[in-house]
């Protein structure tokens, strides 16, 4: 029974920083195991409508007074839909509690089936499902399963002869979407045509079983993910490798780091070490060693475990070759979206009965009208998140303030002029999978602006200048907050020329690309340091004031930001995808 109240703790606990995956797995306590927590909410949430509807015909939680809509939700789900049942013992007296009303509740789950015209419970889930993107106004918008080939381990055409051998391709992400009621599953792979050895299948596929995964031969990434080190590193081949050491300055729980090592791999310098990959926590650091290992890449990374990037000596002996620098530093997490967050769901409402000619109590009287304001909200967000100076990656935009924006933006921007001042440096990426301006085009024109990236040269890789698959995404840089992503009610605006927006490339979530909102840019130096050009602190903060015209704390005291969490569509854990 310890898997229910665990999933129950989950959902309605305050945010704590991170995705609602990493949450799980990051809990203290638990008695259940992370992934069954995981599947059982995933799970529920998508048959919540159904199970609501169900619930309340049946009338169980006005007779069964031990249960609440939440318990039910989750206990129902696995009475009606899992293959063995409710996981407790039979003795138990919350399983009873639902077994007590199995014919009814059978009975109204059919009826549920055939009011939708569903001949089978795989008609209906199809059906619920495309339901709920209707509902949501994303029917348009596909989320697909999206896995990279790793080049140490293996390649994109050995790919597709073996674990892809029975799949067949399609030309758009749109053809991967859920099929029609009655419909067999497909399997269909879409190739990707901005990220070499990047491949797209329906979202349900799971790999997690196949050996390619177990090998790792291939890693399930998102595909925005891929940005950072294909725009660091490029097309390069044999012919013309990247030269110099490379860093991932944020790099838990690994899969940007295994990308920089792929991207090298193909590249044929697998001879040396040449990756300096490290994370601020050592518990996240573990999973760093874990996909290194897997990804066969130990031999070109090392690991510097708990190591926080901005506590690095650029001067050390052992960095003076690093060449290329990839920053994804903790953002607020606003273009997280589905599979990670926490799960919208629908909750049955409370009956409560009165006999006929009897009055209720004050107290009994309290307690129905507070069941009834409960009952009006159908649709419940469990685990709203509180807002806490800690809360890092998963605070949804209503939420996240405006002072909290300026804590993360002044944090992200003293890590990229960090990174701007490694003496051997020519080519650094900063992202986030955030939406709000103020943690991306406010922080590139405030690092810009700064006196390291104006001694040093710095500016930013024009989109001409990036690998040939970048320069065609169009979504690109904005100079003000979207309506819906203002930054704590308080709009930020650049004034970055039309150049340097059409060098940062941006995703957004739910539309037909198949991606959460995402942020990404490339910066490169051009020639020596100009020592002559420095200039004083006070001509420094004025460009600065000038680029940006958002509120921020003040540069040289930046209110510090605990490093908790990260893009957590990268959590190692893949192990129920659907």
């Amino acid at each position: 029974m310890s898997l229910y109240f665990d999933a129950e703790a989950i959902l309605t606990a305050p945010a704590s920083g991170g995705s609602f995956k990493s949450r799980i797995y990051s809990a203290r306590d638990l008695r259940a195991k992370p992934a069954q927590i995981y599947a059982l909410v995933s799970e529920a949430a998508k048959w919540d409508t159904i199970l609501a509807e169900v619930i309340e015909n049946a009338d169980i939680l006005s007779l069964e007074r031990k249960l609440n809509p939440l318990l039910a939700l989750l206990l129902v789900h696995d009475h009606l839909l899992a293959k063995r049942g409710i996981a407790a013992p039979a003795t138990h007296p919350l399983r009873q509690a639902v077994e007590r009303h199995k014919v009814r509740l059978k009975a109204e789950f059919t009826k549920s089936r055939v009011r939708r015209g569903c001949g089978s419970v795989e008609q209906l889930k199809t059906k619920i499902l495309r339901e709920k993107r209707e509902a949501d106004g994303s029917s348009h918008f596909v989320y697909p399963r999206w896995v990279r080939v790793n080049n140490i381990r293996s390649t994109l055409d050995g790919q597709l002869r073996t674990t892809f051998a029975d799949y067949r391709q399609v030309d758009s992400l749109v053809q991967l979407a859920p099929p029609d009621e009655g419909q067999p599953k497909q399997k269909l792979l879409y190739r990707d045509p901005h990220i070499p050895d990047l491949v797209a299948v329906p979202y349900g596929a799971d790999f997690t079983s196949s050996p390619a995964y177990k090998n790792g031969e291939i890693i399930l990434q998102d595909k925005a993910s891929c940005f950072p080190a294909y725009l660091l590193l490029g097309d390069r081949g044999a012919d013309d490798p990247w030269v110099g050491n490379l860093v991932d300055g944020c790099a838990a729980p690994g899969n940007k780091t295994t990308h920089m090592a792929s991207l090298v791999a193909k590249q044929k310098q697998t001879g040396r070490k040449q990756i300096f990959s490290m994370d601020a926590s050592k518990v996240r650091s573990k999973t760093l060693h874990k996909m290194v290992s897997l990804a066969g890449a130990e031999s070109m990374v090392t690991i510097l475990q708990g190591q926080d990037f901005l506590a690095l000596d650029p001067q050390e002996e052992r960095f003076q070759d690093v060449s290329g620098l990839l920053l994804d530093p903790s953002c607020s997490g606003s273009g997280i979206i589905g599979r990670d967050d926490v799960p919208d769901l629908t909750l049955p409402k409370t009956k409560t009965k009165v006999a006929p000619g009897k009055s209720q109590g004050k107290k009994r009287k309290r307690q129905a009208d507070d069941e009834e304001d409960a009952g009006e909200k159908s649709k419940v967000t469990v685990g709203a998140p509180t807002v806490s100076p800690s809360d890092e990656n998963d605070t949804p935009d209503g939420v996240m303030d405006h002072d909290r924006l300026t804590k993360l933006s002044n944090l992200q921007a003293r890590i990229v002029e960090h990174a701007l001042s490694f003496p051997a440096a020519t080519h650094v990426t900063y992202s986030t999978c955030s939406i709000h301006l103020m943690e991306n085009e406010a922080v590139v024109a405030r690092v810009l602006a700064s006196e390291v990236a104006q001694r040093r040269r710095w500016r930013l890789l024009r989109r001409d200048e990036q690998p040939a698959g970048l320069r065609k995404w169009k979504h690109r840089g904005v100079r003000r907050d979207r309506e819906n992503g203002e930054s704590g009610g308080s709009p930020a605006e650049v004034d970055l020329p039309e150049e340097a927006l059409e060098a940062c490339l941006r995703c957004w979530a739910g539309d037909a690309e198949g991606l959460g909102g995402f942020f990404v840019a490339g910066f490169v130096r051009d020639g020596e340091d100009d020592e002559d050009e420095r200039g004083d602190e006070t001509s420094f903060q004025v460009k600065g004031k000038g680029m940006v015209r958002a509120a921020a704390a003040d540069k040289d005291n930046p209110q510090e930001v605990e490093d908790e969490g990260d893009d957590e569509d990268e959590d190692d854990w893949e192990g129920f995808s659907d």
